[in-house]
């Protein structure tokens, strides 16, 4: 089971729970959170849904974690299920599968919108959104920072939105629907930082846009514009170049990308199995730093995993060297799909 599986594996059990009677009049709650086990915790993700059954239920939250975790158990794809702390589900999976976690990832519903390069005065790429705040003067800030959020909000929350060859996939408004709502106010650019687009540019300016949360304001410093390993922006953009010249080489070598195992590519394989989840937490509170973290953390993992995908010497290609390419290859365009949410361009060469 891929974890993006499990909060739908988990609402089906509280629904099934309540038609039962175990769990009294308690509702099925429209958003199942599912999130990588905190310390002390078990195994490799756990849910609170618990917490938010118990009233309902009549129940603490460790009792109705005990009824789930025992529907749970035995589900074909989660190895084993524990209760922790005062109430949460904790779930242990087996190793995860490259063609399963690479199969997940077809079914992120990509942006409708290109990102375009920013201008003091651009508008709003997309009809539904709130109006954009006036534009400001040329090489003044104000407004800028709330656009630039603005648009990333509605572009991650548009791959929630329901996909036309998604059968049984929710109506707008139905659970596991992106939900509308007001957006969080958004601090400003500082004026100290000036006109961040000139000396920055539309890449690394929205970057430093976005990295942090909406409500304070953004850090920009000289490091933005040095392509070395301490800049997180570099590593992202560099990680996508990199899976793109792992694909040309192994061109050159004679042999293409083959979905297939690969065991040896754990942390790569968990970033990219969090993909779906990642994008859905940061649709859910509008936070594009969620995505803008996860796409480090994946790209680091990359990086670390690209020394063992080509052959080495007179290694010839082989299965598993057209596998570890194609996961490589599947994090590439992750990354890259990641950073057109973000209204970020990803070269193919730096």
């Amino acid at each position: 089971m891929n974890p993006a599986d499990l909060p739908r594996t988990v609402a089906h059990a509280v629904c099934r729970a309540v038609e039962d009677g175990e769990l009294g009049g308690a509702a099925v709650p429209e958003r199942v959170v599912v999130e990588r086990t905190r310390p002390g915790g078990v195994g490799e993700y756990a849910s609170p849904v618990a917490f938010q059954v118990a009233r309902g239920a009549r129940l603490r939250p460790a009792d109705v974690a005990a009824v789930l975790a025992r529907r749970l158990n035995g589900v074909p794809g989660i190895g084993r299920v524990e209760v922790t702390g005062p109430g949460f589900v904790n779930f242990v999976l087996p190793a995860l599968s490259a063609p399963e976690v690479i199969a997940s990832l077809a079914a992120v519903r990509p942006s409708p919108t290109r990102p375009t390069a920013l201008r003091p005065s651009a508008p709003h790429p997309t009809a539904p959104c709130p109006a954009a705040p006036p534009a400001a003067p040329a090489g003044v800030a104000a407004g800028l920072r709330e656009r630039v959020v603005h648009e990333a909000v509605v572009r991650i929350a548009h791959t929630q939105s329901p996909r036309q060859d998604a059968p049984g996939a929710p109506a707008p408004g139905a659970p596991g629907a992106p939900a509308p709502g007001a957006p969080a106010p958004v601090a400003p650019v500082p004026p100290r930082d000036g006109d961040v687009l000139a000396r920055y540019g539309n890449d690394a300016a929205r970057w430093a846009m976005l990295t942090g949360p909406a409500r304070e304001a953004p850090a920009f410093s000289e490091r933005l514009l040095v392509q070395g390993e301490d800049n997180d922006f570099f590593r992202v953009r560099y990680a996508f170049s990199r899976s793109r010249a792992l694909l040309r080489n192994a061109r050159d070598l004679g042999f293409t990308p083959a979905v297939g195992e690969v065991d040896d590519a754990r942390a790569l394989l968990r970033s990219l199995a969090d993909h779906p989840l990642v994008l859905e937490a940061a649709a859910h509170h509008r936070a594009p730093e969620r995505l803008a973290r996860h796409l480090v953390e994946l790209a680091d993992a990359l990086l670390d995993f690209q020394y063992r995908v080509l052959p080495q010497g007179d290694e010839k290609p082989s299965a598993a060297h057209r596998a570890r390419l194609a996961l490589a290859e599947a994090a590439g365009t992750v990354l890259a799909g990641g950073l057109s949410l973000l209204g970020i361009d990803a070269p193919e060469r730096l």
